[in-house]
């Protein structure tokens, strides 16, 4: 494989990014999301880069995977906390340092933003894989549970 290259993700990639999107439910937690809604919701965050923005992972010219950053303000720190999400890199491109060239981007970015504390991702319990892979970078398991309410 070739050097991967890693950049912003551009509007004309929003459908690409959406299919990933999906496809990664469909992996993790075996759900099935609507394609017009989370092509709708990739596209309101493009037109909105206060909410945040995806990267993309391009190898032998092609685009092998994305993440999406959103921001959390964190009076304790008075800085960002970068949410790590939608994170997806082609079954057949995985172990080869897709996502590692993902978080080398974000690690470059955060640090020429200045006003970033830390990085928080949230992982199903069962994709036992990727927690290995950001175990591998340094991440590790908090001890705060995830509660929400989705009326």
């Amino acid at each position: 494989m070739s050097e991967i290259k890693v950049r912003q993700a551009t509007a004309a990639e929003a459908v690409r990014i959406a299919d990933f999107n999906r496809a990664m439910a469909m992996e993790t937690e075996g759900l099935a999301l609507d394609e017009k809604t989370v092509a709708a919701g990739v596209v309101a965050l493009m037109g909105h880069p206060d909410r945040g923005f995806y990267l993309v992972a391009e190898a032998d010219g092609a685009v092998a995977g994305c993440l999406l950053i959103t921001y959390e303000w964190s009076d304790w720190r008075n800085k960002m906390f970068w949410w790590i999400q939608s994170v997806y890199v082609k079954p057949e491109l995985r172990g080869r340092g897709i996502y590692r060239a993902l978080d080398d981007k974000v690690q470059e970015l955060a640090a020429k933003a200045g006003n970033v504390c830390g990085f928080r991702l949230y992982v199903h319990k069962g994709n036992v894989r990727a927690q290995e892979v950001y175990r591998s970078l340094g991440m590790h398991e908090t001890e705060y549970l995830l509660y929400e309410d989705m009326p």
